[in-house]
Order: structure tokens, then C-alpha cells, then sequence
């Protein structure tokens, strides 16, 4: 069967429907931010109480445009507590952030910026006390900066290095999403046919489609805010979770599939098993055979069922906000990070390992270059337009992220587990890749992203007219 993807009429430009979707998004009143309680970087006000960063479910006004597949109300964001194993994305930018406009000359990783921004990380994750950070930035003329600081392993003092391995959390779901449309695009599936034609015995409403499983309008509700399943992971860390006892903590549908937008760990949880059962082999494979051995990305697995590419970070969690507050190890014993169960439940939602460099080449490729056809890549950011009518918190796409930093477009995902908080950013206008993976989940790196950015894109890179440090 044809893929919907590439039988579609043509496009406008992938930039102008970036910058459309933005617009829009800001137009409806998105994206907001709720930070961590205290958060040592951002000192933004907490969400209300009985909220994870999406803050509690409202109706809004009905949006410009009709919602499709029924008269209700497009929903801003899904109700329930926050899990404490993991915590939903997207993570939006905070409004506050800035950098400057887009300037007339290319940001270079020149000698002087690589150490301005070493200073700069180094300053960021000692006073957010993060215990360990990574980050990548690849410029247009094909430079780059890599630059680590702190620790993977307190209690040994092993120091994070350019191939430290970070569990990424969401940002697994642009794998997924770009595996999905490689199997439309040959053919395999079609994105506007009921997923359950291929998966006739998965408990879902027989309505739903891979595209509304990839924009988050499924109604599916996410398990990882199920009752008692915080406990269920929690207790037995080292246990491997199977997709059917996932599932057992769906609970009830939002409503019909594609009246309303909720984030939902649970579409793409579904996305993996419909990729496994057309493509006929694992997830990992399928990775493998398609992005991670063409791309070069020689430090990405998908854990649990791979070996880590890499000398893997431990991750952590604090009893307080202080910088100072003591780091409680995660680790279950094995070489799965944060735990192995919290990693096998989200499978396809949550499952990829990488290091920085690695997750800049990747949205390179995806949003610029060869990991998929110029069809397919123009369906995963141009869809993030007519989804911006649901109200998401951010414009959200076929698994992509379109934010606006300042007055800079940029498109990508965020990812964050209980010990583990990772954002990756393509700015198309600028050339410039960037990723951000810390082994906590307290501070948004979100907000490193816009600073390291702002400091590349100054004219002089010596600091000497930096914003102070918050």
C-alpha cells in the first residue's frame, strides 16, 4: 500500500511551514513554560501543584479552523500527576530565553568561541550542580565544538568525555517517527490507514492512524501516568517490561482519535510495535540498517536490546534543589540507563542511547540531508501546521518539535527520564546543530541550548559583553 506521504500534493518550502507553524503557535499561545521547582538555571516559577511541565488539562477556545473527525473542542494538554520515572516532553523553550537576531556574518567554531564555551559550560553545570554534561554544536562551514563537563560516575570520579554514552529519553521518538515514514515511503505501511490492519489484536480504538499516533492526536492516554505505575517501576528497576504490560496502564481514551492533542508516550510506544511487525525485524535493526551504519552514527543503540556504543554515564536524582544536594546513583546494575525498567516500558518512545556528536549529525540528516526523501522530510515538519490548530504546547509535527529560540527557528525534540534530561535542536536558517544531554533531570538543558547559542552567535566571542550568569 502507498504511503499517504508520498502521495500528497507538494509542499510549500520545509522553512516557510516551519515558520508558519511557529507563528501560529504563537498566535494560539504556544509555547509555555513551566519549569522544575527552583531550578537553579532557570528560576522560573513551578507548575501548579498536581501538574507535570504540561501544566492542567484545559478547553480552550475553539481554534481558526475546524478540528477534523468531530465537533470537540481541541485539548491543550493531557490531566494527572507527573510520574516520577518519567516526566512527558516536549519541553518547550522558556519565552525569556534570547539570542540575537540573526546575524549578517556565519557563527564558526574558532579558537577563542571553543574556549568561551568551555568557561561557559563549565560555569552552567557547576551552578546548576549537574553532575555531568555533554554538548555538540556543528556549524554551516563544518566545524564543530565538543565540550564536556563533570562526571558519569561520581562515586568513582570518572569524568564525562566526547563518547560518554547519555540515555536520550524522547528524543528517541525522531528515530522512530523517521523509521515510520521510511516504511511508508517503501510502501510497507500507509499513514492514514488504521494501524490495527497490521496489528488486529492490539487494544486500541480501530480508528487510529500512524498519523495520528506521530502527531500525538491518537487520544491514547500515556501509561507512564497510569495508576500504580510509578510504584510498578520503580520497585523493580532491573525488571524488563514487554509492550503488553505497558499497556495494562493505558487506562481510558481522552476521546476519539483526532479531536484533540495529548503527548502520550503511548503512540509511540504503539509506533515500534507497527514498525517491528511491517519491517518484519526489531526496531534496533531496522535503526541499523537504515540511519545509524549510512550516517555514521557509531555511538547510538537502542538499549536493552543493544549494548551501549560507548563508556555508558550513570544517571542521578537529589533529594533537594541545592546545586549542593548530595547525587543518588540510578543505576540498576546493569548497562541500561537510567534503569532497565523504565527503558523497556517506553521501548520505541524512549529506548535510544547516543552521545551529542552523534545526535547533531542525526538532525542534520534528518531535516537537511539523506535520512529520508525530500517527501517524507517536508510531511514531518509541514504536518507540525495543521496540528498547531489542536493547541499542542509546542507546534509539534510528525515526531518533531518546531521552537522558536529568539528570533531563530529551530527544530527537534526533547527528552527527559528521572536521571536523564536531553535536548537536540536544528536551526535550518543558521546551519547549526546542536545537542545538550545531562545525567539528571532537574535542570532544563533547554535553556543551555539558548545560552550556548547565544554566546556562538556573538560577534566576538571573548565574553566581554556576556549576560551575567543567572
Amino acid at each position: 500500500m502507498r504511503s499517504a506521504v508520498v502521495n500528497r500534493p507538494p509542499r510549500p518550502p520545509l522553512l516557510a511551514l516551519a515558520v508558519a507553524a511557529v507563528a501560529l503557535a504563537a498566535w494560539l499561545g504556544a509555547p509555555l513554560f513551566l519549569s522544575p521547582a527552583a531550578d537553579p538555571i532557570a528560576k522560573l516559577p513551578p507548575p501548579p501543584a498536581g501538574s507535570a511541565e504540561h501544566g492542567p488539562a484545559v478547553t480552550p477556545p475553539a481554534p481558526p479552523t475546524a478540528a477534523p473527525r468531530g465537533s470537540a473542542r481541541p485539548s491543550a494538554r493531557p490531566s494527572g500527576s507527573g510520574s516520577p520515572a518519567v516526566i512527558p516532553d516536549p519541553s518547550p523553550i522558556p519565552s525569556g530565553a534570547w539570542i540575537p537576531p540573526v546575524p549578517k556574518y556565519r557563527a564558526r567554531a574558532t579558537a577563542t568561541l571553543r574556549a568561551a564555551l568551555d568557561a561557559r559550560l563549565e560555569q552552567l553545570r557547576s551552578n546548576a550542580g549537574i553532575p555531568g554534561i555533554s554538548v555538540s554544536i556543528a556549524f554551516a562551514d563544518g566545524s564543530s565544538w565538543q565540550g564536556t563537563a563533570g562526571l558519569a560516575d561520581v562515586a568513582s570520579g570518572r569524568h564525562v568525555t566526547a563518547d560518554t554514552v547519555f540515555p536520550v529519553a524522547s528524543v528517541s521518538k525522531t528515530f522512530t517517527a523517521a523509521l515510520i515514514l521510511a516504511l511508508a515511503a517503501d510502501g510497507r505501511l500507509g499513514l492514514d490507514v488504521p494501524v490495527v490492519l497490521y496489528l488486529p489484536t492490539l487494544p486500541i480504538d480501530r480508528r487510529i492512524t500512524a498519523r495520528e499516533l506521530l502527531e500525538h492526536r491518537s487520544g491514547l492516554r500515556d501509561f507512564y501516568f497510569g495508576p500504580g505505575v510509578d510504584r510498578a517501576l520503580l520497585s523493580k528497576p532491573g525488571l524488563i517490561w514487554t509492550p503488553a504490560r505497558s499497556f495494562k496502564y493505558v487506562g481510558k481514551p481522552f476521546g476519539a482519535p483526532g479531536i484533540s492533542w495529548h503527548y502520550s508516550n503511548t503512540n509511540y510506544l504503539v509506533l515500534g510495535m507497527l514498525a517491528e511487525a511491517v519491517g518484519r525485524a526489531t526496531v534496533a535493526a531496522q535503526l541499523h540498517e537504515r540511519f545509524l551504519t549510512r550516517l555514521g552514527l557509531d555511538h547510538t543503540s537502542y538499549q536493552a536490546v543493544e549494548a551501549p556504543l560507548g563508556p555508558l554515564t550513570h544517571t542521578y536524582r537529589f533529594t533537594g534543589a541545592s546545586p549542593s544536594s548530595p547525587a543518588i546513583n540510578l543505576s540498576d546494575g546493569t548497562s541500561v540507563a537510567p534503569f532497565t525498567s523504565v527503558v523497556t516500558a517506553a521501548g520505541a518512545a524512549g529506548a535510544i542511547a547516543t552521545t551529542p556528536s552523534d545526535l547533531t549529525r542525526w538532525v542534520r540528516a534528518l531535516y537537511q540531508g539523506t535520512a529520508l526523501d525530500q517527501a517524507s522530510r517536508s510531511a514531518m515538519v509541514g504536518d507540525a501546521l495543521p496540528t498547531s490548530a489542536y493547541r499542542p504546547t509546542v507546534a509539534y509535527g510528525l515526531g518533531v518539535q518546531v521552537v522558536p529560540i529568539g528570533h531563530h527557528v529551530t527544530l527537534g525534540h526533547s527528552g527527559r527520564f528521572l536521571g536523564a534530561w536531553a535536548a537536540v535542536r536544528w536551526l535550518p536558517d543558521e546551519q547549526v546543530a546542536i545537542a545538550v544531554l545531562t545525567n539528571q533531570s532537574r535542570s532544563d538543558p533547554n535553556l543551555i541550548v539558548a545560552d550556548l547559542l547565544r554566546l556562538a552567535f556573538l560577534p566576538s566571542a571573548d565574553c566581554a559583553n556576556c549576560p551575567p550568569l543567572p
